[in-house]
């Protein structure tokens, strides 16, 4: 199958094209079910505990807004408002950055922090049913290595 983006045009066999598609469609069916579990257990959406998760793991449980909206993989104006959401539900609060007028950190409240410890359990079974448990030792072991060879070498931190 031939692909035509503009001028450049790019090859993928149909081995490739269907190895990228079930990639894309696991990761949709994952989140998918842990957005589920997430809702009806906890009403809280999977962007929602990703952000909070963040936030827990930051020093002092405080992250800067744009290198929030990076770690979660959200626009900066679709983390605005999921922020939005998170602050009239007291899960989290913005402070001013003090060395930059402009810039804002999103603080996990102690709400938020109860709220997460919550719904941690349900997240955490839900990848283990939904990939963990899917392969065994040595399918995890090669799977990590194939998608670290995806990831940027820097500039990044880990997930």
């Amino acid at each position: 199958m031939t692909l035509t983006a503009g001028e450049s045009t790019e090859s993928f066999s149909s081995e490739e094209l269907m190895l990228w598609r079930m990639l894309q469609r696991a990761q949709v069916r994952i989140a998918r079910v842990l957005e589920a579990d997430l809702l009806v257990e906890h009403d809280l959406s999977l962007a929602s505990y990703e952000v909070l998760l963040q936030l827990f793991e930051a020093p002092e449980r405080r992250l800067r807004m744009n290198d929030l909206a990076d770690r979660v993989l959200l626009s900066r104006s679709g983390l605005t408002r999921l922020i939005d959401r998170l602050q009239r539900d007291g899960l989290v609060e913005r402070e001013a950055c003090t060395s930059d007028a402009r810039g804002l950190f999103a603080v996990l409240t102690d709400a938020g922090a109860a709220l997460l410890a919550e719904a941690g359990p349900t997240y955490l079974r839900g990848v283990r049913a939904q990939f963990l448990d899917m392969l065994d030792a040595d399918e995890l072991r090669r799977c990590a290595v194939m998608l670290n060879k995806l990831l940027p070498v820097s500039g990044t931190e880990p997930c």
